[in-house]
């Protein structure tokens, strides 16, 4: 995996893990007429949040780093298997 690969690998599972954690902990804003919203979290964590995504990201990471590299997961065979099905298809 190039350098370039890794980090959008990395970026992108940030984001789906980000989105994983934000509702950790979260207890709704029951106060009336303050000007937010019903359902605006009362204290939000995000420093902790983002703590705790980055950690578990990279730890994912690492796995599909170590997966890509012992190469148990190839993309090229998979590619190459589904352009194969592919031309298979397109000939009949």
């Amino acid at each position: 995996m190039s350098i370039v690969s890794g980090i959008v690998v990395y970026l992108c599972t940030w984001w789906v893990v980000l989105f994983c954690t934000l509702p950790i902990g979260v207890t709704p804003h029951q106060e009336e007429g303050t000007g937010t919203a019903g359902s605006a979290p009362l204290k939000p964590n995000l420093k902790f949040k983002f703590i705790l995504t980055s950690i578990i990201s990279a730890f994912i990471w690492v796995i599909i780093y170590l997966l890509l590299q012992s190469e148990i997961m190839n993309f090229y065979d998979v590619a190459e298997q589904m352009r194969t099905e592919d031309l298979l298809k397109n000939a009949e």
